[in-house]
């Protein structure tokens, strides 16, 4: 019962969230925290924050793309939980992402965490990422030699937070990650293997955008992937 109460304020934080609700006002007599509960309530840091943190301060400052560090703002690492069972792994940043350095929070990202939450969990508890850590000029694909040079930084991502599940979206990071790949609609309703973790390709949320018919197909690999983590919809 706690653990349904607490996913119930979770997905409720989310949808605010998504709605751009940054806080939520306290009471007219909020109590003050004790020293007790400062040290119960502070947030850990662990040696996975600590090193996604080192991976990210040189993902800040890697100069291997020419084009892509000439046009950039922000490069953009990714967000979520550190310890996450299900990493949603993306392609690229768009125009949102390079202004704000977030995965995931355009149109496509709002798309997202309506799928997110469909699926009974919130932006928080899973952990995002994209397959290159720059924007593409135009938002066009990312080259294979881009892919290349981001390869040890999100590969060394994904060991790190060392999840069951990854949800690859789109054919850009399922190629990126999968040997032998072929289109999404052949890569679909499977389960794939990158090292020790469980693989689901589905349609990006930028397609899913430009082509609604591909929602039913996105939804049925949603259910798919989570009949295989063993949560109920």
């Amino acid at each position: 019962m706690e653990l349904d109460v607490r996913r119930s304020i979770r997905q409720q934080l989310g949808v605010l969230r998504s709605a751009g609700v940054q806080q939520l006002p306290l009471g007219c007599n909020p109590v003050a925290p004790t020293a007790d509960t400062l040290e119960t309530h502070a947030p850990t840091v662990g040696p996975v924050d600590e090193s996604l943190q080192t991976l990210c301060d040189q993902v800040s400052t890697c100069q291997k793309c020419t084009e892509l560090v000439a046009s950039r703002s922000r490069t953009v690492f990714g967000v979520g939980n550190p310890r996450a069972r299900l990493c949603f792994f993306g392609e690229g940043p768009g125009a949102e992402e390079d202004r704000l350095g977030e995965p995931f929070v355009g149109a496509a990202g709002q798309l997202l965490n309506r799928i997110i939450q469909a699926c009974t969990l919130t932006r928080e508890e899973v952990y995002i990422l994209n397959t290159v850590k720059c924007r593409p000029p135009g938002n066009r694909n990312p080259t294979a030699v881009e892919v290349e040079h981001c390869r040890p930084f999100f590969e060394q991502q994904l060991k790190l937070i060392q999840p069951e599940f990854i949800c690859c979206l789109g054919g850009v990071a399922a190629k990126a990650l999968l040997p032998n790949t072929t289109s999404v609609g052949k890569m679909r309703l499977r389960l794939h293997e990158w090292r020790d973790a469980k693989v689901v390709v589905t349609y990006h949320p930028a397609y899913v955008l430009r082509e609604p018919k591909a929602k039913r197909q996105v939804w049925d690999d949603m259910k798919f992937l989570m009949s295989q983590m063993g949560v109920k919809l």
